[in-house]
């Protein structure tokens, strides 16, 4: 497949497998390829495989919860008085 269809691909499986919006997905998508985590997709087309985008929507999706559980609360901006 196409680099670009291998990154619709693991954008739909975000979707599929882990309950994500499309929005949230592109986003995620675009940040790891920003960070290169797709370079070597691009240079070798044998890596755009079915199992291969598998196993980059875990990697991402593993990625995400984990920045999440380094996370601080949200703060409401309201004090308490």
């Amino acid at each position: 497949m196409t680099y670009e269809a291998y990154l619709d691909e693991v954008t739909t499986l975000l979707t599929e497998m882990f309950d994500m919006s499309d929005e949230a997905a592109i986003k995620h998508v675009m940040r790891v390829q920003a960070a290169d985590f797709f370079t070597l997709h691009d240079d070798h087309p044998e890596m755009r495989t079915q199992e291969r985008a598998v196993q980059d929507a875990k990697t991402i999706f593993r990625q995400i919860e984990q920045s999440r559980a380094h996370t601080p609360p949200r703060q409401s901006g309201k004090r308490n008085k």
